[in-house]
């Protein structure tokens, strides 16, 4: 298949509260500059909420490329707007897990990053839709939300992923199991991972997820007890073999999720519905800016 070249015109936004997107803003725009990609507009953004208000303004002013830097919530929120345009999304992880560029196969440093955009390519992939809402990576009911609603900004400021797990390993003592329907199908369940892309919380759990498949993935950790997404989370980081045997994968285009009780559903790290949700893809949804593969 062709690969098509990046443009080397591009609006730069960067979320100035994520991990390192305000230490790193100025040097990113050095780096771009420097290997030939042409800025139209740069802004470090220090109100997460008007991070779209900048990204819509480049949409209009028909920016080839517009290059958002930030965490995984960061990049999730911008996604929805390119949709309709023909513009290229091109990341730039400066956040905790960066789960999406690890997706994409992105170096997680920034010159790295930064040489991707300016060497890549284009590659077309889908997003996962949670009703109304598009999103590029996961999107998690469990322990996920519950961690994102309360770990304080400073612990994954400095701390990064140990100090997001340092703070996940002290909130699952409050962590009740649930009941969850997919489709007609009830289950005992201790956390579902809504997946467009392999990786989650920086680890690689949906193995079979896939960012070009059509398809959206479910993932169901089976159980009613704590102690079994503490053995699946184990199980899965070491590749064990019986990984598999800790959970139940859906795949579709589209399925209905709902619960015993009304849950927090985190997208890309920020809590942003409640169930119950219809769950679907939209294939072949925007452009990326991608690796070079041979």
């Amino acid at each position: 298949m062709e690969q098509r070249n990046l443009p080397k015109r591009a609006a730069l936004i960067v979320n100035a509260k994520s991990r390192r997107g305000r230490d790193l803003f100025r040097r990113a725009k050095a780096l771009l500059l420097e290997r030939g990609i042409d800025l139209m507009s740069a802004h470090a953004v220090r109100d997460p909420s008007r991070l779209r208000d900048y990204v819509r303004r480049a949409l209009a002013e028909d920016a080839p490329m517009i290059i958002v830097g930030g965490g995984d919530g960061t990049l999730s929120c911008a996604v929805d707007d390119f949709v309709a345009h023909d513009a290229v999304f091109a990341s730039l992880p400066l956040g905790t897990a960066n789960s999406f560029a690890r997706t994409l196969g992105m170096p997680l440093d920034l010159d790295g990053a930064v040489d991707t955009i300016a060497t890549g390519v284009r590659r077309r992939i889908d997003l996962g839709m949670i009703d109304g809402d598009y999103f590029a990576n996961a999107a998690n009911m469990g322990l996920a939300p519950l961690v994102a609603e309360t770990v304080p900004h400073n612990l994954k400021r400095y701390l990064g992923r140990a100090g997001y797990l340092a703070w996940a390993a002290w909130k699952i003592l409050r962590f009740r199991p649930f009941r969850l329907t997919v489709n007609n199908e009830t289950m005992d369940a201790v956390e579902v991972r809504i997946a467009n892309g392999r990786f989650h919380g920086g680890s690689e759990l949906m193995e079979d997820a896939s960012l070009d498949s059509g398809e959206i993935m479910i993932q169901v950790v089976l159980g009613n007890a704590r102690h079994r997404l503490v053995w699946s989370w184990t199980a899965s980081l070491l590749k064990l073999r019986a990984r598999k045997r800790t959970v139940r994968e859906f795949h579709g285009v589209e399925m209905r999720l709902s619960t015993d009780r009304p849950l927090p559903i985190s997208i890309d790290g920020e809590v942003l519905a409640h169930t119950p949700v219809t769950v679907r893809v939209a294939r072949a949804a925007i452009d990326v800016a991608a690796p070079r593969t041979s």
